[in-house]
């Protein structure tokens, strides 16, 4: 059976792994498991930031999703910026994917949030119909970005 249940410092190391995942198959980012933990170790130490919830099965950690928060002035409110979302090569297509979606959108709604936006490749077709299924539709928006050097 697959638990979903906030992030604690504890799974760290596991995200960091699950993220590997994750940026080893993105366009945009390759793994860097120091950034990875430094972002991580943010979000869980600011609930204002965002929160991080994990997926396990049998002991094993199998996925992850994180929120971002922020606030809109369009909706006057809280809203949530879907990121990392992740399941184990070894445990996809067993449901665990919507799992974390589905636990997601409830802390998001939980939280306050009145919007979650999330960002996918624009090759992934596969990833764009799953989450259509879950309601999400697309945007006229153009995601733009400056990448800044840290100081």
């Amino acid at each position: 059976m697959t638990i979903i249940r906030p992030a604690t410092p504890d799974d760290l190391d596991a995200m960091v792994r699950l993220l590997g995942h994750l940026f080893a198959q993105e366009a945009e980012f390759a793994p860097d498991p120091e950034a990875q933990r430094r972002g991580l170790d943010l979000i869980l130490n600011d609930a204002d930031a965002g929160r991080l919830l994990v997926a396990e099965r049998d002991g094993r950690h199998i996925g992850m999703v994180g929120l971002l928060y922020t606030v809109s002035t369009a909706l006057g409110g809280r809203v949530a910026l879907l990121e990392d979302m992740v399941v184990d090569p070894i445990a996809r297509g067993g449901g665990t994917g919507r799992a974390l979606l589905d636990g997601a959108i409830a802390q998001a709604r939980a939280d306050g949030a009145l919007r979650i936006t999330l960002l996918t490749d624009g090759d992934n077709a596969g990833a764009q119909r799953f989450y259509a299924r879950a309601g999400f539709t697309r945007s006229d928006m153009v995601a733009m970005r400056l990448m800044l050097q840290l100081a």
